[in-house]
């Protein structure tokens, strides 16, 4: 199974790539992950928010095979302690060959299409991060997971 983090628009905040970077090389040597960054849309200033979240959930949507498995990162979804994200993540994993894709919208969210694909919403904190720093966070969270099911000391509890 290959675990993946797909998001609306390119990191271009240094620090944040920085740190991305790290974790992305740390979780390769657990399981095999990739970010795929789907590009912003041009000119957007005559479309409504509508509008923008439908052209990036079509966008999102192209990205996924009918087999992945869809969780979105989304404000309303359920918050979880990493222990608890940890046995989430394991129970996924274990669901067979499905690739697992957490998915992170753009600045007006999601389209209702992306709402009714995704199989759950969890969300990394009850706090609004940007949408760039979200990526490191989460990517931070999936680190530890995994260091947790292995009985790795990074994590202090």
């Amino acid at each position: 199974m290959n675990v993946a983090l797909l998001t609306v628009g390119k990191t271009d905040v240094k620090w944040v790539k920085e740190g991305l970077d790290v974790y992305t090389s740390r979780i390769g040597h657990y399981i095999p992950f990739r970010v795929t960054e789907i590009p912003e849309l041009k000119k957007v200033s005559a479309l409504s928010r509508e509008q923008i979240k439908e052209k990036e959930g079509e966008l999102i949507l192209k990205q996924l095979a009918p087999s992945d498995t869809l969780i979105l990162l989304d404000e309303h979804g359920k918050e979880l302690r990493s222990i608890e994200f940890a046995a989430y993540l394991e129970k996924q994993l274990a669901g067979g060959g499905r690739n697992l894709v957490f998915a992170v919208g753009g600045a007006y969210g999601f389209s209702e299409a992306v709402y009714r694909r995704a199989q759950d919403k969890l969300s990394l904190s009850r706090m609004t991060f940007s949408h760039q720093m979200v990526r490191t966070v989460f990517a931070e969270q999936l680190y530890r997971a995994l260091t947790i099911l292995k009985g790795e000391p990074y994590h202090h509890e």
